[in-house]
């Protein structure tokens, strides 16, 4: 596969925690740690449920959240009412890329899948804490970038492979930030995320579960052979990590 290009790493101190360690939120392990104390004690830490939003399309991003655990979905809802997933982010990153490039809304709707912890923090204060801290701007301007790659190959992925290979990449990003065996996704959410009927993704989860690479209950999906699922998954899932990983680790 050929390499990815990407820009030039960030300078950190060693070992710091790698991407998708539950309980931590790899951005803010990036930080030097009086940058990482001064920005945290200006946080909450927050319990989310299923559904709670994080900013709604064209209004004032309020908020920007650094999940610990669970997954935030970024979606674009059409006027007759369809939905598409354009991203994921989990604890390898933060929700808010907007507020980072300077905007202060965006057309897009975030809200949390699947329920975890969040360290949240108010836009306004956020901005201010990028234009005091140098190292801060540099990181959010990495994950920025890493998160448009995510996005951009989302777009091809969707266009380009079938459904059977972009479920499992979806599998495997979501088994990434929530880090259990065990991820709670509903056929119905699964199929408005991927763009395609319900029943074809009854049909593709039966088949990785009968190939033994699943386990699919009602609304869950336990991982059995994340090996397999890689190899059955496109390039796609391999490419946006490579990438991320180039930026930010």
């Amino acid at each position: 596969m050929d390499s990815v290009h990407t820009e030039k790493r960030i300078k950190r101190p060693p070992a710091q925690s790698p991407p998708n360690v539950a309980g931590t939120n790899h951005l803010l392990n990036l930080l030097p740690a009086a940058d990482r104390d001064r920005l945290c004690s200006k946080m909450d830490r927050i319990q989310t449920k299923h559904g709670d939003l994080v900013f709604e399309p064209n209004k004032p991003i309020t908020h920007i959240h650094f999940p610990l655990s669970g997954l935030i979905s970024v979606v674009v809802e059409m006027e007759e009412g369809g939905i598409a997933e354009v991203g994921t982010i989990g604890n390898e990153g933060m929700a808010g890329v907007p507020v980072v490039l300077g905007a202060d809304s965006t057309p897009n709707k975030a809200f949390y899948q699947i329920p975890g912890e969040s360290m949240r923090i108010s836009a306004a204060i956020f901005r201010d804490q990028l234009v005091q801290a140098r190292t801060l701007e540099n990181i959010m301007r990495l994950h920025a970038q890493g998160f448009l790659n995510q996005v951009s190959q989302s777009a091809a992925c969707n266009r380009l492979h079938p459904v059977e290979q972009r479920l499992c990449r979806w599998i495997l990003m979501s088994h990434d930030r929530v880090g259990k065996e065990t991820i709670q996704l509903t056929q119905e959410f699964l199929a408005q995320m991927l763009g395609v009927r319900r029943a074809s993704v009854s049909i593709v989860a039966a088949t990785l579960q009968k190939a033994g690479f699943i386990r699919y209950r009602r609304g869950v999906i336990d991982v059995l052979n994340r090996p397999a699922i890689e190899e059955a998954s496109c390039e796609c899932y391999t490419v946006v990590r490579r990438a991320y990983e180039r930026l930010l680790c």
